[in-house]
């Protein structure tokens, strides 16, 4: 099981990230070893540009291939340089809205002989070009242009040089009103021919979720005189007018019509121009004056400065030994880390839709995907936005009715299982963040499990009726009362039991005691879809495991859905948000069936007692049943823990790392979902895994020989401490354990741990202990586990 045994695919983008460091950076230890290119090919989607932690403006080169993050490393050709992306995310394209192209010259001097339309101005870049670092990203087109992009937190800041364009050098920088997703239904652009500003807005659609946006944009250049301005349309440009404005053409849809404005300058004096891009939701006024105050004089290296500090203080929570990790491993990690702090992003300011002076964070994308690990991770490393993150969402539901289960460019998404909000609010409530109102979140948690919205596909639950008086989601249920896709199920309620145990664990902290009895006795309903005599056949062959989740009707009668079903072995693709998406969300009916984290003790008994559990948890690891591509397939790899053989969780982490995450490009198995792949490597790799929802952590050994992680709110360090530390990963099982000294049995931890601070001392070796197996040693349960 050695890591050295798996594949290693170092292409020379895994070294970018420190090649560009040793340049710029100034820097925490683990500031050198971030890639911003992992997962930026092979579906991972992984925005690789620059930004700031959480920042709105997203600078880098969009490609012409699965460009959902704006640059895909295995793309053949750039289309242009656009200033906002989401990262890692599914589905359509997102955001890559006014994206600026530059050519080094129009041929014979003629503006109608430069390219516009985004077929025509595509250029293949230069692969060995590409560098990038938390803040900064550069790339070297095929023309010759290299193009260098930093950023504040509204503003985009590009340097195009031209030193190495052939020809006579007449440099045309041009907008595109259009974004990625190619869903603009209206947009209008200006040239100053005074000045060369280029500004403008559109209205575009989000890339999953209803309803439609505006955005804005300001684009200011230094380093060159001007030489021409005018607009353009589709393949013809002209120097008058200089305002444009385009709107569906009525036959292509609604974005295809293709328009912009451009500025040509006389040949810079030393070879490059800079472009400063400000964005903003509320106007061209306020793009602009964003812009002007975050990058008044155009200075690249002070902004990129200032970017790597940001980032710097970020990362600097964490401190490792590192003694024996190979680069492979430490690359991973840190860059987990990092993307971890892409999105949720601060549009604080940028509100168009409410007044308020608590902060506004969007691109949530989605929170199904992101409570699990996310936000559990922002607990530990970053608690103060953790929470301004939780206010913004409260004040959403002040001011549009209910919490997002997702949401995006101020529009909202679509919920995909339950109102899982709901989990990151209860984990932070027992976890004691402070900043936090809870009477207000607990208003907003209770209103999810209480009131059915009009649309429950993008908001709050669906089948509340059904909940309260059948105790579970019927499939072919009667819902008149609200519309949403009526599939799911299963998946929907065991999230919605799920949500109902943390709204529990707030109504008991807050002394609603009534409140609590009701919603701890709902969050036994999963086991209401539960059949005791389901059995399951794997390519043809019984599995000898009997008891499975399964369809229940409105009559209480049972249905059936293949409990292999949307697995990887049967169907993978046949279970989303499609009216025929059937009875589970993106995995199968044999990994929901595990589902229950407020109540193992409950779950391993109906599955055979600990022994048939462990058995039967190895069978979904091994068969090909799970996709670790999938975030529900986080918990199982762990889940050993309730089944007293903490040993195989350790040994399960090791299996996907680095098999599955690593530092190559394509390093990731699906799409980095916001940095939820991200997170789920960095708590692997130290080594506690947090239960979201619930002050829990199981604990497994580090990759490290030590991690220390500063707690932002008390100031207090925990450490986590192998003894006997062994860098091939072959003695990866606790032997013994010590917190502050004295012995410790249990096999998890609770958040204490890291607000307090203290040390946690694992004895390591190479086969499986007792440690942490006796019933009194197990993770919390609400009924008791049988001896």
């Amino acid at each position: 099981m050695k890591h050295s045994s798996v594949r290693k695919e170092l292409a020379w983008f895994s070294y970018a990230a420190l090649l560009v460091a040793s340049t710029y950076g100034q820097n925490s230890p683990g500031f050198k070893y971030v890639n911003p290119l992992i997962g930026s090919a092979n579906g991972g989607h992984v925005f690789a540009g620059a930004t700031l932690p959480y920042g709105m403006a997203k600078a880098v080169a969009d490609t012409n291939e699965d460009n959902q993050g704006g640059f895909a490393s295995d793309s053949t050709a750039v289309t242009g340089f656009s200033h906002m992306h989401d990262s890692g995310t599914g589905g359509g394209s997102s955001l890559g809205n006014f994206p600026l192209f530059v050519q080094s010259n129009c041929p014979g001097n003629d503006i109608n002989q430069c390219k516009y339309m985004i077929n025509d101005r595509s250029i293949g870049w230069l692969s060995n070009s590409v560098k990038a670092s938390p803040g900064y990203f550069t790339i070297e087109l095929a023309n010759g242009v290299t193009a260098e992009m930093t950023v504040t937190s509204h503003t985009a800041l590009y340097r195009f040089n031209f030193s190495s364009s052939a020809g006579d050098l007449k440099p045309l920088i041009a907008v595109d009103l259009i974004d990625l997703p190619q869903s603009r239904s209206n947009g209008t652009a200006t040239v100053d021919p005074s000045t060369g500003r280029l500004s403008g807005s559109g209205t575009f659609n989000p890339s999953f979720g209803i309803g439609n946006y505006d955005l804005h944009f300001c684009a200011d250049f230094s380093g060159a005189s001007i030489s021409e301005t005018g607009v353009w349309m589709d393949t013809r440009a002209g120097t008058t007018p200089k305002t444009i404005s385009v709107t569906s053409d009525g036959v292509n849809g609604d974005s295809t019509l293709s328009g912009g404005a451009f500025t040509q300058f006389s040949a810079p004096a030393d070879g490059s121009i800079s472009a400063r891009v400000g964005v903003s939701f509320i106007s061209v006024a306020q793009a602009c004056s964003n812009a002007e105050k975050e990058i008044p004089n155009f200075d690249f290296a002070k902004t990129l400065s200032a970017a790597e500090a940001a980032w710097d203080k970020k990362l600097s929570v964490i401190k490792l030994d590192e003694t024996g990790v190979d680069l492979n491993l430490l690359q991973t990690f840190w860059s987990g880390v990092y993307r971890t702090m892409i999105s949720p992003q601060d549009y604080t300011g940028e509100n168009p839709l409410w007044k308020s002076n608590v902060p506004y964070y969007d691109s949530y994308y989605c929170i199904w995907d992101l409570y699990r690990s996310v936000f559990p991770m922002l607990t530990l490393l970053d608690a103060s936005t953790l929470s301004e993150l939780i206010n913004s969402l409260i004040d959403t539901y002040k001011h549009e009715g209910y919490l997002p289960d997702c949401r995006m460019s101020l529009c909202k998404g679509f919920t995909q299982g339950g109102s899982n909000a709901d989990v990151l609010i209860g984990d932070a409530y027992v976890k004691n963040v402070t900043g936090i109102n809870w009477n207000d979140a607990y208003a907003a948690v209770q209103n999810d499990a209480e009131v059915e919205p009009l649309n429950w596909s993008v908001e709050g639950r669906g089948g509340l009726t059904s909940w309260k008086n059948l105790g579970y989601i019927p499939t072919d249920d009667f819902d008149p009362y609200g519309v949403g896709p009526h599939t799911r199920s299963i998946s929907r309620t065991v999230e919605y039991a799920y949500n109902d145990f943390c709204l529990a664990e707030m109504a008991n902290g807050l002394g609603r005691k009534s409140d609590y009895q009701k919603y701890i006795k709902r969050s036994g309903n999963w086991q209401n879809m539960f059949l005791a005599d389901q059995t399951s056949t794997v390519n043809g062959q019984l599995t000898n495991f009997t008891g499975f989740l399964q369809p229940r009707y409105p009559n209480g009668t049972f249905g059936f859905q293949d409990p292999t079903f949307c697995s990887p072995l049967l169907n993978p693709d046949s279970c989303f948000l499609n009216p025929g998406g059937h009875e589970t969300y993106e995995a199968s009916i044999w990994l929901y069936t595990f589902y229950a984290p407020h109540d193992m003790a409950t779950n391993v008994e109906l599955l055979g007692g600990s022994e048939t559990f462990i058995s039967r948890l190895l069978f979904l690891h091994q068969s090909g049943l799970l996709n670790i591509g999938d975030e529900q397939a986080y918990l199982p790899v762990f889940q050993f823990h309730y089944g007293a053989r903490p040993a195989l969780s350790a040994k399960q982490s090791h299996v996907y790392i680095p098999q599955d995450f690593n530092n190559a490009t394509g390093g990731l198995p699906g799409n980095d979902d916001s940095g939820a792949m991200a997170s789920y490597i960095t708590l692997c790799m130290m080594g506690l895994w947090p239960v979201p929802g619930q002050s829990v952590y199981l604990i497994t050994p580090p990759y490290f020989q030590e991690v220390n992680i500063t707690n932002g709110q008390t100031g207090k360090t925990a450490t986590v401490r192998n003894v006997n530390f062994d860098p091939s990963y072959e003695a990866i099982y606790i032997q013994n354990a010590t917190l502050n000294g004295k012995p410790y049995t249990k096999n998890w931890i609770s958040h204490d741990f890291y607000a307090e601070g203290g040390e946690l001392e694992l004895v390591l070796g190479s086969t499986e202990s007792s440690w942490g197996t006796d019933v009194a040693d197990l993770p919390p349960s609400l009924t008791a586990y049988k001896a």
